[in-house]
């Protein structure tokens, strides 16, 4: 594994510890990260993206979509089934072990659907950044606007 010292960028930035703090995390995962269940992120659009999982075995009442914060969470749990008491398996290639799966969103992502089908689960985020976040054009006054403006106010 490699380390890398991210403090000369501690010393020049100023409020980019979030991004810091993201590498540090991506960097120090461990190689062994569960691979399963195997998903997709697609960009659907310059704000928006879709999360694909493969959850074939898993019906929709098995699986938990969560959003804290920045936080997506996808989990799934099979519960046990008195029917598969008395099967047995000469193969069993499908997996239906429970998991948790988590994605870090940047700020303003949210969830706008979720939809399961063909043994698919697909999450759609959205970007929304607020109105008082987006930039806006300021209107300059001239100074006849401003001198008339004087003139009112001090003639009420």
């Amino acid at each position: 594994m490699r380390n890398f010292d991210l403090t000369p960028l501690h010393r020049a930035t100023v409020g980019f510890d979030q991004i810091t703090d993201l590498m540090d995390r991506v960097i120090r995962q461990d190689v062994s990260q569960p691979s399963y269940p195997p998903y997709n992120i697609e960009k659907s659009g310059d704000d928006a993206w879709r999360i694909s999982l493969a959850v074939a075995g898993f019906s929709t009442d098995d699986i938990v979509i969560e959003q804290r914060e920045n936080a997506l969470i996808i989990a799934a749990r099979k519960p046990d089934d008195a029917s598969e008491a008395g099967k047995t398996y000469l193969h069993r290639g499908i997996a239906t072990r429970a998991f948790e799966r988590r994605f870090h969103l940047a700020d303003h992502v949210k969830v706008t659907e979720a939809s399961h089908a063909n043994g698919m689960l697909h999450v759609d985020l959205l970007r929304e950044v607020p109105e008082a976040l987006k930039p806006r054009r300021i209107a300059i006054a001239s100074t006849k606007d401003v001198e008339t403006q004087v003139v009112e106010t001090l003639e009420a």
